[in-house]
């Protein structure tokens, strides 16, 4: 039985240095995981083990793997799954709810601004250089108005928490935010193996996210589209990292997935190739960087683009979500002006904070990131995926100071952060059950509508001690449960 390591779980030492623990209260189950508690306690722990077997069996058999660049040998890894989920209750989720959505809105405003009148440049709100001379910011979009003015379609918004209500935004993704796959193949696979949790607790869905991505999609089709819209997801091709996700959501939404040899240009449109000839494309939902789309515009070496498509997009015969030129509102620089874009645009203070951040471009932030490496987490501009970044109170002297002379070759490279006391949920490891760091990527939609799935892809971090949660540097994930009313 595992009695005695779900109590466990709540320690660790969090109470001494402030973490929140989302499971227990003190020595008191929070009410949203007590259910969860009772059923950890009356099951033999031979029986979780064998399920997390069944769980690594499926997930190899489905083919949920990811890449890992830059290494020899065999890239492809199994993305590990824990199988105790965490969970919001109704009233947590709504709050994040009205927060996502409230910076998603502000985003897209933000980016239409930037490629037409630059009105946040011209009030001093928004510095010009970190817009103009940001390498995601895309000339060739200038003047063009995307239908409903939606850049970011799929905004993904990572999250931590650090207290019962406190949360804070680490970083906006919208251009292409991955993930979506292991949050549905993740309640999949609890529904499968834990039947009787799901008849027992009332767990909002998420499986219509495929359905309602679809509908997304045709909502924002171009003008000049005749009849039922017909959205592709355009691919880089099998060698991606994120291929599964592709060809997984292309599957579940019942398009087809293509890579840039399949589409082409004639007139004012763009054409897939199929068996029964040419079929006219009215929205893309594209996986690959800007630079790779259309080698007449972008880069001319690419072979992954379509020759043409930017003057298509030009001219309104298709749409491509997300909008080239998208990444300019998220690059981590001009993440810390998110705060003054919703009282900019919305009118409105935001709900979801900022983490405070220091901008090593400026001289006396700079000065104080350099006196501080030991304390901070420090991330290049346009850095992803865990990659290029410093946690100071993990790394050693010599990987603090050589991380000084980066900062100081290239200072506008980076941002620095303080480290935060994520919060830590129950995981299932080696010795039974224990607390470990998670944050949150919640899934936004936005079209004629926006929605937000109510769930998302946790990240956890297996390492004890961690504040790492990403795949690529051994983090894990969970399935993320929205408690119904």
């Amino acid at each position: 039985m595992l009695a005695s390591s779900a109590r466990e779980a709540r320690r660790g030492g969090e109470a001494a240095i402030g973490i929140f623990n989302e499971m227990f209260d003190g020595e008191k189950v929070r009410p949203a995981y007590a259910g969860l508690v009772d059923w950890v306690e009356r099951t033999p722990r031979e029986v979780l083990e064998q399920k997390k077997q069944e769980a690594e069996a499926l997930f190899r058999r489905i083919g949920i793997t990811f890449a890992v660049y830059g290494e020899g040998g065999d890239t492809e890894r199994l993305i590990p799954f824990d199988m105790m989920p965490r969970v919001f209750t109704e009233r947590e989720w709504r709050r994040l709810e009205r927060g996502v959505k409230q910076r998603a809105r502000a985003l897209n405003a933000f980016l239409w601004d930037v490629y037409h009148r630059a009105e946040i440049v011209r009030a001093g709100v928004v510095p010009a250089d970190l817009v103009f001379r940001n390498e995601a910011y895309e000339p060739a979009v200038v003047g063009i108005d995307p239908p409903g003015r939606v850049y970011s379609h799929i905004v993904g918004i990572d999250l931590v928490r650090t207290g019962p209500e406190d949360f804070f935004v680490l970083e906006d993704n919208c251009r292409t935010p991955s993930g979506v796959s292991y949050m549905l193949e993740n309640r999949e696979i609890m529904m499968r193996m834990f039947p009787e949790l799901f008849r027992s607790t009332r767990i909002a869905p998420v499986d219509d996210y495929p359905e309602r991505l679809r509908r997304t999609l045709a909502s924002v089709a171009s003008p000049k589209c005749d009849g039922e819209p017909v959205s592709v997801i355009l691919s880089p091709g099998a060698f991606n990292s994120a291929y599964y996700e592709h060809s997984f959501l292309a599957d579940q939404m019942g398009v087809e997935l293509v890579e840039g040899q399949d589409l082409f240009v004639q007139g004012d449109f763009v054409y897939m190739r199929t068996t029964e000839g040419p079929k006219r494309v009215d929205v893309i939902y594209r996986r690959i960087d800007d630079a790779f789309l259309d080698p007449l515009c972008f880069r001319p070496d690419s072979m992954l683009g379509v020759p043409g498509l930017m003057n298509v997009y030009r001219s309104g015969g298709v749409t491509i979500c997300s909008a080239p030129g998208s990444g300019v509102a998220d690059d981590k620089a001009v993440y810390t002006y998110v705060p003054e874009m919703i009282r900019f645009y919305l009118g409105e203070t935001a709900i979801l904070k900022n983490v405070h951040t220091w901008k090593c471009a400026d001289p006396e932030d700079r000065k104080h990131v350099l006196a501080n490496l030991e304390d901070l987490v420090v991330k290049e501009v346009h850095g992803s995926g865990g990659y290029g970044m410093l946690v100071g109170p993990r790394s050693s002297k010599e990987q603090i100071a050589a991380y000084a002379e980066r900062i100081k070759a290239n200072p506008s490279d980076f941002i620095a952060q303080p480290t935060l006391a994520l919060s830590t949920c129950p995981t299932f490891v080696a010795e039974g059950l224990a607390p470990r760091h998670v944050d949150l990527r919640p899934y936004c939609l936005v079209g004629r509508e926006v929605h937000l799935c109510p769930g998302g892809l946790t990240r956890v971090a297996l390492t004890e001690g961690s504040l790492v949660v990403n795949s690529s540097q051994g983090g894990g994930v969970k399935d993320t449960w929205v408690l119904a009313d």
